[in-house]
């Protein structure tokens, strides 16, 4: 069966991120959180979360989250919780916005995403991280966008970078090998059925990807895992570094969702060993 995704359950999920993420956000300290504009030219901008100072120690790891919310719903600050969560645990994280569905299409958020992962690694030294560490991160829709910024270099070729000058990619709950899209909705996302071949990253891989993590909610019934077990099929074929766990008792949202605590849930403490972070 190729259809790897339920589409009225992710639907039904973009359309929950406006009151639904706001309550999630609850007790964040939104004095605590900057805002830079990164793409002039549309509008663009990003969350900035710096971690705690602390003297002597390293720089930090640079993390630019992308969130989901099937690429039509969500903005940055329903994702508060994250930024602040990995900065707690010493990383600077940057959490930008996107052009979504259906105003924009399919490659339109591709470019944006590498524009926003460039301005990361262009800035990471005057917010305190460190260039040279730069990790992308995304739950759902923009688990797809990450693991495909690393996959195809066309979109980081565009802003002067290859898939190798990232630190890593950590890809929660993303659909990477879904057609054939039998949903309008997805149709206005992906365009012209010609053109889908060229939304899956499972097509791109060629072994000069990043290290990967990849995790999945064996609970999950709106991203099957399926598509991160395919995904990791074929970046171990290729040689690249991959990494898969597959996380117990959690579904889509939860696993989203299991990355606040202060105690590490499984997801949180795979996600801080893979940025180096005790």
């Amino acid at each position: 069966m190729r259809l790897l995704i339920s589409l009225l359950a992710c639907l039904t999920l973009g359309g929950c991120s406006g009151a639904y993420y706001r309550a999630i956000n609850l007790g964040v300290d939104d004095d605590q959180v900057g805002s830079e504009l990164y793409d002039e030219a549309h509008g663009l901008s990003l969350d900035v979360h710096r971690p705690v100072a602390s003297a002597g120690a390293a720089k930090p790891p640079v993390v630019v989250f992308v969130h989901g919310g099937s690429w039509r719903d969500g903005d940055r600050q329903g994702y508060r919780f994250v930024g602040q969560r990995l900065a707690r645990a010493g990383a600077l994280v940057l959490v930008p916005d996107y052009r979504k569905a259906p105003r924009h299409a399919f490659p339109d958020f591709m470019y944006d995403t590498a524009r926003a992962v460039a301005w990361a690694r262009a800035n990471a030294e005057r917010l305190g991280g460190d260039p040279a560490r730069v990790f992308v991160m995304g739950h759902s829709a923009g688990a797809h966008i990450v693991a495909l910024l690393a996959a195809d270099a066309r979109y980081l070729g565009s802003v002067g970078m290859v898939p190798r000058d990232l630190a890593g990619v950590v890809a929660l709950a993303g659909p990477y090998d879904f057609l054939p899209l039998t949903d309008p909705e997805l149709w206005e996302v992906f365009g012209k059925q010609a053109d889908w071949p060229l939304s899956q990253p499972v097509n791109f891989v060629d072994g000069d990807e990043p290290p990967f993590l990849l995790m999945h909610g064996r609970k999950d019934k709106i991203v099957w895992a399926i598509n991160s077990e395919r995904l990791q099929a074929k970046l171990k074929a290729a040689g690249s570094s991959v990494r898969y766990v597959p996380i117990d008792g959690e579904g889509h949202i939860g696993l989203l969702l299991s990355l606040r605590g202060e105690d590490p849930s499984p997801a949180l403490a795979e996600t801080l060993r893979f940025l180096g972070l005790p």
